[in-house]
């Protein structure tokens, strides 16, 4: 599955770099050709060493909208007059989601127990956890008890007491980007293939916010549906050392269960194998010491040079190539051509490799924006620095892949550093 995106409360390297907040987005930049990916010099450069870059402000940076900017927030279909509305629990706090365990079969009940007693574990959720097709595409779903689970989701969502009580009564909402990019009316019908094809009203947008989760619906409804009984479980533990904690929960699990970890708790510059430990990618096989090392410059020009040839092609949600993409598709197809196995969705590929400040991009870098109202702090788009001040792109439906100025103003969420056998540990954890 898909994770809460690197930043939380707790997430040192999670906060704007300064140097970000002086660059303003402003015009797209003219013409740029695959010229600017296809020298062997700056992607060489890029792995011999880190050098202070310069680049224009930007200008016209087209993203799939800003929070803030003409956005609204958790959007709720209108409840027939004739349906019941089933209560929910009220909202008491917000827990922060920072570890996700998922198995393939219903966990054990005295494993849950275990972990919920764990020093530093403060709240742990039951789910069911699994990837269905929804009109036909395949996404990551969750079947909840809404009342016990809103307090996990990202604030704005957790907060719409009228969205949970439409999933109690059998709605499924699904993310705001799956839900306006793939043009899901809201009180419109989706088909899904559970046990037998079931069709669910749409009932709301809004993002949970944890990692690759794009629809939710009652643990009643996954039933129906077929997913493995509470198969997951959700953890809040805001003051513990997360890669510790997973590790202990890790030696209780049973065969094929994973766990990630929803929030990094790293600062820029550490290490990469440092970060591959912090990344809470169990249940793959971890780098050891000294080999979770960055793209060599080899990989880096095939993987810019992959992109870049992309221009031109349209923008679908859910699509990852050769013809159509999606923004963080465009990436997974792009690293693909260069041997490098990357996770599917943004939020994910947030977790690759070290934090980089702005002063130390070179190409090859992926950048990360929160451009989701409803999860503000959530990786919900990824673009890819080719130097010079340029980035390519999948923007959002209607709009093909781009290269323009690249955007470090409002929205921007950091930098990052793949380092491919990081990329391979989380993207082959079950728990995403």
């Amino acid at each position: 599955m898909a994770s809460q995106g690197p930043t939380s409360a707790h997430d040192p390297a999670a906060t704007q770099d300064s140097a970000a907040a002086q660059n303003s987005a402003a015009g797209q930049a003219p013409a740029a050709t695959a010229k600017t990916a296809g020298d062997s010099g700056p992607a060489a450069a890029a792995t011999a060493g880190r050098a202070a870059k310069s680049w224009p402000a930007a200008a016209g940076v087209q993203l799939p909208g800003r929070v803030g900017a003409s956005l609204k927030a958790v959007q709720v279909a209108k409840t027939p007059a004739a349906a019941p509305t089933p209560a929910v629990a009220p909202l008491s706090k917000l827990r922060p989601a920072d570890l996700l365990v998922v198995a393939p079969t219903s966990l054990p009940a005295a494993v849950a127990a275990k972990i919920r007693r764990l020093p530093g574990v403060t709240a742990a959720a039951a789910l069911d956890a699994a990837t269905i097709k929804v009109n036909g595409k395949f996404v990551q779903m969750l079947g909840v008890n809404p009342g016990a689970f809103r307090a996990f989701a990202a604030g704005p969502t957790a907060r719409s007491t009228s969205l949970w009580r439409s999933v109690a009564g059998g709605d499924i909402a699904v993310s705001y980007t799956m839900g306006k990019q793939d043009k899901l009316p809201l009180g419109g019908s989706v088909s899904v293939a559970g046990q037998r094809p079931e069709i669910l009203r749409v009932g709301g947008y809004g993002t949970v916010g944890i990692a690759g989760v794009d629809a939710v619906v009652s643990d009643a409804v996954a039933r129906t549906l077929g997913l493995p009984t509470s198969n997951a479980l959700v953890i809040s533990a805001p003051h513990a050392s997360l890669a510790a904690l997973a590790k202990k929960i890790k030696a209780d699990l049973p065969h094929g269960a994973g766990i990630a970890q929803l929030v990094l708790q790293v600062q820029p510059g550490v290490a990469a194998q440092a970060q591959a430990a912090a990344a809470g990618a169990a249940g793959a096989t971890l780098p050891t010491a000294g080999t979770a090392t960055a793209m060599t410059p080899a990989q880096v020009q095939a993987f810019l040079k992959a992109a870049v040839s992309r221009v031109g092609m349209p923008y679908i949600w859910g699509a990852a190539g050769p013809t159509s993409f999606d923004c963080s598709g465009l990436v997974q197809w792009s690293m693909r051509q260069a041997g490098i196995v990357m996770p599917r969705v943004a939020a994910d590929q947030a977790r690759t490799g070290p934090r980089v400040s702005l002063s130390q991009l070179v190409p090859g870098d992926l950048l990360f924006y929160h451009t989701d109202a409803t999860a503000p702090t959530y990786i919900s788009h990824v673009a890819i620095y080719l130097g010079n001040g340029l980035m390519v792109q999948a923007p959002e439906p209607g709009m093909d892949v781009q290269i323009v100025r690249a955007d470090f103003g409002a929205g921007f969420a950091g930098a990052v550093q793949v380092a491919p056998p990081v990329a391979a540990a989380v993207a082959g954890n079950p728990a995403g």
